[in-house]
């Protein structure tokens, strides 16, 4: 049943403020996907704070030309549907992850900060850690010298105590 135009503009509207709530999108060709799949896609980006819309092309174009980028998902082949990240890394994450399990989800292309990028970039963004991977080796990086310098004066103390319970011994006898 075609679509009226009330629920098309709540669509573009959806799209519009998807796009601009999101730092990264990427484009999904999801033709031949089983609703097995479909399902496990959205559970999955959903767990994973990923926004996940099937939608026509022209409205695709539509809600990026508002949002401010500049597409053209006409030449994209294929039926195209989108996923939209919080971060830069997220949305490709989760369909590079749903890619490898299911051979239907192809990657064509996304977004990065309002441009276009092929699929090789969105794969290479995928490979990337996410944000809160690299906060938590930047903080390890922080802390090594200070727990270097904790385990380098505690060594220093228990080889003084050390020393001192053998100088006790030697006394004893």
């Amino acid at each position: 049943m075609a679509k009226t135009k009330a629920q098309k503009s709540a669509d573009l509207a959806r799209l519009t403020d998807a796009f601009k709530a999101s730092k990264s999108s990427v484009f999904v060709d999801y033709k031949g996907i089983t609703v097995k799949n479909v399902n496990k896609l959205r559970r999955t980006a959903e767990k994973s704070g990923v926004g996940y819309m099937v939608a026509k092309k022209t409205l695709i174009n539509l809600a990026a030309r508002a949002a401010g980028f500049e597409l053209n998902t006409k030449e994209i082949d294929g039926n195209i549907a989108v996923a939209f990240g919080a971060d830069e890394v997220g949305a490709a994450n989760v369909i590079a992850l749903m890619s490898k399990e299911v051979e239907q989800v192809k990657i064509v292309g996304g977004t990065l900060e309002g441009r276009f990028i092929d699929a090789a970039q969105v794969k290479a963004l995928a490979a990337l850690p996410s944000k809160q991977q690299l906060l938590a080796q930047l903080a390890q990086v922080l802390n090594a010298p200070r727990v270097g310098l904790v385990t380098t004066l505690s060594g220093i103390t228990r080889g003084f105590v050390t020393a001192l319970s053998q100088v006790q011994e030697k006394k004893a006898q």
